[in-house]
């Protein structure tokens, strides 16, 4: 019988949310109750017996600790601590900042200078030598693109 107990544990625990304890529980009491009716299993029949008793065990357990759970009380948001300690932020500014290089020279140098410089466009325009409706062009395209790549990397706005 011990040669059914780690195929039974994987058969387990997905019914048990990948509990690695639970599994084991169950499993021990599924080999408790073939020990127990071993006189009456063949051979043949007792891998199937073994899994479908252990997946009766599973699922009441999982009743059992549903009923025996109390009930959720929705948290008010508001209510929770804000709690920051700079690494979302620190997270943010790195996405950001590979995103940026993987857009074009021209579009990424202008949103740096506007953005991460706090320049106008007007000094954008004098220190790239380029005019300033290029430079709000460059600045359209180029967060633009630096949206699409956010994007393409699973990061949308909330």
């Amino acid at each position: 019988m011990s040669s059914y107990r780690l195929p039974l544990v994987g058969f387990v625990l997905p019914l048990v949310n990948g509990d690695v304890q639970a599994a084991e529980d169950v499993v021990q009491e599924t080999m408790l109750r073939g020990w127990q009716h071993a006189a009456e299993l063949e051979p043949e029949h007792a891998g199937s017996w073994l899994h479908t008793v252990a997946h009766n065990i599973a699922i009441s357990t999982y009743q059992r600790r549903r009923r025996a759970r109390p009930p959720e009380v929705p948290l008010d948001e508001n209510a929770l601590p804000v709690i920051d300690d700079g690494l979302d932020r620190l997270h943010d500014a790195w996405l950001v900042a590979n995103a940026l290089n993987s857009i074009t020279p021209r579009h990424r140098d202008v949103l740096i200078e506007l953005f991460y410089q706090h320049r106008s466009v007007a000094e954008v325009a004098a220190l790239l030598h380029i005019p300033e409706g290029t430079v709000r062009s460059r600045c359209f395209y180029g967060l633009r693109a630096l949206r699409k790549e956010l994007e393409r990397r699973g990061i949308t706005r909330p």
